[in-house]
């Protein structure tokens, strides 16, 4: 791509993943910003700088309807669907079929059998043929599959920051048993820009929610490679995921070995931060980044039978690396070019590329 510009369009741009799409490829240095849309055929059009008031001056475009047809006015390269699952289910393969590259924020491909939309998302697919070519848009995981993807599913941001602690030790064999415990707390913009009275100023409470199956579980036991027993919680804060992860360990783990495992996984990975002993993630240290932070303690035979018992941690910014960031970190895979290109902090950050040495593959 070296020379070109490559011509983005941002459907689902009123809300604050594509607000912040926008954002990420205006400072793109190897794009153009050629669209902005709403989710669907919703109708009006208001300037991207009035709807996100850190664009103002920055961008002279309208978010107008997201039609298929008005999408590929713009002739893009890319296209990212920030819009809710059943009208990514119908837009992704439109767009993907004209040779667009499609990156999808919602959940309309993340899961490989059918019959799982209907019972955690409430549609019947319309392209169940699709969900086998998508790839899960993770790229320390899957970094090779993602190049010249032509239709990506972009992680849930309660995943992200689970699957990236847990799937090095899985791999690894490290743990005991055939289900983790997951305790999550997300700020309250994971529920989106839409106004609702569970997210106003004064009725954001730390209180659990979605259960008793969460949509995000099915997504975590697949992508991750074990049953998961996840409680979701919604913190009284305003962005931000912390994790906790329960699990035993197999015989003859320790914390050395534990903590080796994972230094060694994330050497290479820029975006993912192994903290030292005694040094926990916290979602303020993560806000406006694309890292996951990832804390460990082994309490030495607390497990079942006497063996030991791991506590994962991990922590991202929603927003970020659980949407906006990744999406961007993931098309800069998709497309060969230098994985940090246009995203914080700064706009390069040096040895990440598409190819580099991956995590847990």
């Amino acid at each position: 791509m070296s020379g070109v510009r490559v011509r983005v369009a941002v459907a689902g741009a009123s809300g604050y993943t594509g607000g912040m799409l926008a954002e990420y490829v205006l400072a793109h240095p190897a794009c153009s910003l050629v669209g902005a849309f709403g989710s669907g055929g919703r109708s009006g059009s208001t300037a991207l700088g009035e709807l996100h008031p850190q664009l103002r001056g920055r961008t002279d475009l309208t978010v107008l309807p997201g039609e298929a047809e008005a999408i590929l006015a713009t002739d893009p390269d890319v296209v990212f669907l920030a819009t809710p699952h059943e009208a990514s289910a119908e837009l992704a393969p439109r767009l993907a079929e004209t040779g667009v590259r499609v990156l999808d924020l919602s959940a309309a491909f993340r899961l490989a059998d059918p019959a799982a939309y209907p019972r955690h998302y409430g549609f019947e697919h319309p392209r169940p043929d699709l969900l086998a070519e998508a790839v899960y848009g993770l790229p320390e995981l899957h970094r090779e599959r993602l190049g010249g993807a032509r239709l990506v599913a972009v992680p849930g941001c309660y995943p992200t920051s689970v699957i990236l602690p847990l799937r090095p030790l899985l791999r690894a064999g490290a743990l005991d048993g055939e289900r983790v415990i997951v305790d999550s707390t997300s700020g309250v913009s994971g529920a989106g820009r839409s106004p609702s009275l569970k997210n106003l100023f004064g009725e954001v409470h730390q209180q659990a929610y979605g259960l008793p199956v969460h949509r995000h579980q099915p997504e975590m036991a697949e992508h991750a490679g074990v049953a998961v027993l996840f409680t979701p919680h919604l913190g009284p804060y305003e962005r931000g995921i912390l994790s906790t992860i329960h699990a035993d360990l197999a015989e003859g783990w320790n914390g050395e070995r534990v903590r080796r495992v994972l230094e060694e996984a994330y050497a290479g990975e820029p975006f993912v931060r192994v903290l030292p002993p005694g040094v926990w993630p916290s979602v303020g240290a993560v806000r406006g980044t694309n890292f996951c932070d990832i804390g460990v303690v082994v309490d030495e035979g607390m497990g079942r039978g006497g063996r030991a018992h791991v506590r994962l941690f991990g922590a991202i910014d929603n927003l970020v690396k659980g949407a906006s960031g990744q999406a961007v970190q993931a098309m800069n895979a998709v497309l060969g070019l230098d994985e940090g290109l246009g995203l914080p902090p700064g706009r390069c950050v040096a040895g990440t590329r598409a190819g580099a040495k991956g995590a847990a593959r």
